[in-house]
């Protein structure tokens, strides 16, 4: 890909939680994101991960954008090392189920912020915003890298490189779970 370039179809934003992980995707020509699940997390078996994976390859994404927290000030906290944890262990699971899709960090600053407000606004209180929150985390996050790409008219974000080692860590993605037939009518499960 030169420069000038970046991938059309079907994008994936992600928000990522300490217990939850929001899910959006964009439409075929990466104009709109909308909300698609919340996953919980599952620190021990990767099972967030392992239906993100599902819906990657479910939705023929060509692309990932997983959110980056960090502080206003720019520097990085926990928070900036979990998501970067996360967007890496995703990339060596794609590699492993050899599905080529780039993963990308975006800074998210202000993302669940941003989100609170928009939930307000609508007129949930704050207990209903906790069921949703998340996906319109991950909204936000995906909208800003989409036009960020049509604006400068490349690829941005941080690139997430696969790391050998740690895809000998991680735990296994099977055919099974890649089975599309498998997947069709999973949406209950994820959420």
């Amino acid at each position: 890909m030169s420069s000038g370039e970046y991938p059309r179809g079907v994008k994936i934003g992600v928000d990522v939680g300490m217990v939850r992980v929001g899910v959006a995707v964009s439409d075929r020509d990466g104009l709109i994101a909308t909300p698609v699940c919340t996953l919980n997390r599952d620190i021990r078996k990767n099972r967030d991960l392992r239906l993100l994976l599902r819906n990657i390859v479910e939705l023929a994404a060509v692309e990932v954008f997983v959110g980056l927290p960090r502080n206003l000030s720019g520097t990085e906290s926990a928070s900036t090392a979990m998501a970067r944890s996360y967007a890496a262990t995703l990339a060596d699971m794609l590699s492993e189920a050899r599905v080529d899709v780039p993963v990308r960090l975006i800074d998210e600053r202000l993302s669940s912020v941003s989100a609170h407000r928009s939930l307000r606004q609508a007129g949930l209180n704050s207990r209903q915003h906790r069921k949703v929150v998340d996906q319109v985390a991950a909204v936000e996050i995906l909208q800003h890298a989409i036009d960020m790409q049509r604006n400068l008219e490349r690829d941005v974000g941080e690139p997430v490189v696969q790391d050998r080692r740690r895809s000998l860590e991680s735990p296994s993605v099977s055919s099974e779970e890649l089975d599309i037939s498998q997947t069709h009518s999973g949406r209950k499960e994820e959420q």
